[in-house]
């Protein structure tokens, strides 16, 4: 199995846009979920603390190999949420790891 994380950071906006774009990052990621078969699990975390130096939300899925997180890559309905996101976030990182 395949675990995917990513965090994502931010732009700068105020309090309540920033808590606004954070749900609707957390419901367009959870709808990927029955839309792409390769994905098995799925899982999207806000900071607790809104206005963290840190990363703001934290993403965490599970693939059966590296070829179906590539499959989930190229999705278009993960091309899609990744779009929006990109428009949003000033930075990310992620990791891929066997489990």
């Amino acid at each position: 199995m395949i675990n995917h994380v990513v965090l994502f950071k931010l732009k700068a906006y105020p309090a309540e846009e920033k808590s606004q774009i954070i749900a609707n990052i957390k419901e367009m990621l959870l709808g990927l979920k029955g839309k792409i078969d390769e994905l098995k699990y799925i899982e999207v975390g806000e900071n607790y603390e809104l206005d963290s130096k840190s990363f703001d939300l934290a993403l965490i899925t599970h693939f059966e190999s590296v070829e179906g997180l590539d499959v989930y890559r190229v999705h278009p309905e993960h091309v899609k949420v990744a779009a929006y996101i990109g428009g949003v976030v000033e930075a990310r990182a992620a990791v891929d790891f066997n489990f």
